[in-house]
């Protein structure tokens, strides 16, 4: 082994000397094939293992992230329903609640189950909502996403506005009729009949997610309390907030100015097992693909033992020159990190990039496959999203330099144990 610089040379610890020799063994030459393949494993292994993570977590939190925003852009934060009078002072309610601080919005709603068909018999279930017209235009989620139509006709009374995953199923247009069928109808001598009516398709909105393209029905509210026999009444009142992580000191506020009971219930409270679901998987994902991150330290180890043996002339050499136990063990934790800090700073630049792309990624193997990736039938949303946090990555960063760090203790540790003597045998 030729060096320019000797031990104790360029001062103590991590010197010039022992970065030098650190940098020689990992260097790949003709009789070291074995260690330089195990090396290159292990780089590759933390590269992808590092680089997996990341973008499994982006797209966990996006998937979250837009959930949420699709979930609180339609659904109210705080639901007040009637516990046993019915909700006729909605307007004035509404009112009372807009003055509160932090409140962005309280719509009156009307809602119905109902059995929607097209024009051509295909029929699927539908939810009916019936909203204010001044309402439906500040739901930013839907009256900004029309695709077909506009509001115009709907301000007028003289239709509905549907999803375009229930107009494509039921095979529907713009100005199309839908039927509406209500289970709860009218009452005649021969008992009760259900309420059939049709409506024109005045608009057709996209929010991108799946569940509400393809369920919700949005109906002026007038009319939807004549199709419900609820003239002069309402269901229920959704109250949107600046702050919906807030929502606690919200629903305090709002009790305080309301005038009859009603039941107050919040976006946690209705939609807790789905996201509680959710963090559960995310926490495991992380625990399983952590693992990648491990098997990928232990061929550090496997590696860097293996260089200890085929290095024990080398470090006799050293020995016998004056290196200390200390400088061959720095020098052996050197070369080891080195692959861990080098495969975990590449699987960070790889990560990022998957993450930006992940969409157009995603699109291309659906190409090549054939198939649909990501169906948003399954997974409710059109697009797959991807969220990188900062606090997160840096933990996995964190986590796989500690690991390759870990890994070449015991191998670094067993070469500086070992004598001039007894180094001399592994030649």
């Amino acid at each position: 082994m030729a060096v320019t610089a000797k031990p104790g040379e360029g001062g103590g610890p991590f010197s010039y000397f022992e970065r030098l020799v650190a940098w020689r063994y990992l260097r790949s030459r003709r009789k070291e094939t074995a260690v330089s393949v195990i090396a290159s494993i292990s780089f590759v292994g933390i590269m992808l293992g590092v680089a997996t993570l990341i973008v499994v977590m982006a797209v966990m939190n996006g998937f979250r992230a837009e959930l949420m925003s699709r979930i609180l852009g339609i659904n109210g934060h705080v639901i007040l329903q009637p516990t046993d009078l019915p909700l006729e002072d909605y307007d004035t309610l509404s009112e009372r609640l807009m003055e509160l601080d932090g409140v962005r919005l309280a719509i009156p709603l009307v809602e119905a189950q109902v059995l929607a068909s097209g024009t051509r018999g295909a029929s699927t279930g539908a939810l009916v909502r019936g909203i204010r017209t001044e309402d439906f235009t500040k739901l930013e989620l839907v009256s900004e996403n029309i695709r077909h139509g506009s509001l115009v006709d709907f301000a007028a009374g003289e239709g509905v506005a549907i999803g375009t995953r229930m107009a494509q199923r039921l095979g529907l247009a713009l100005g199309d009729t839908i039927t509406l069928v209500a289970p709860e109808g009218d009452v005649t001598p021969f008992g009760t009949t259900p309420r059939v009516k049709g409506y024109p398709v005045t608009a057709i909105f996209e929010v991108g997610m799946s569940e509400y393209d393809a369920s919700i029905v949005f109906m002026p509210l007038e009319e939807a309390q004549l199709f419900n026999n609820m003239e002069g009444r309402v269901e229920l009142v959704e109250v949107f907030i600046d702050d919906p992580d807030n929502v606690d000191a919200a629903r305090e506020a709002i009790a305080s100015v309301l005038t009859q009971p009603l039941l107050i219930s919040d976006w946690r409270q209705r939609n807790q097992t789905f996201f509680s679901a959710l963090e559960v998987e995310r926490n495991v994902m992380f625990m399983i693909l952590t693992m990648i991150i491990l098997v990928a330290a232990m061929n550090i180890i496997s590696g860097m033992i293996m260089l200890v043996k085929d290095k024990g002339h080398d470090i006799a050499i050293l020995r016998t020159m004056g290196a200390t136990s200390g400088a061959v063990m720095r020098i052996f934790v050197m070369a080891g990190a080195a692959i861990g800090v080098a495969g975990t700073l590449a699987g960070f630049v790889l990560g990022t990039l998957l993450c930006l792309n992940v969409e157009s990624i995603r699109q291309f193997f659906s190409w090549l496959s054939g198939s649909t990736i990501f169906d948003p039938e399954v997974y409710f949303l059109s697009t797959l999203p991807a969220d990188m946090d900062s606090g997160e990555t840096a933990s996995v960063v964190i986590i796989a330099l500690l690991l390759s760090f870990l890994a070449t203790i015991f191998p670094a540790w067993r070469a500086s144990r070992l004598d001039p003597v007894e180094a001399l045998r592994y030649e």
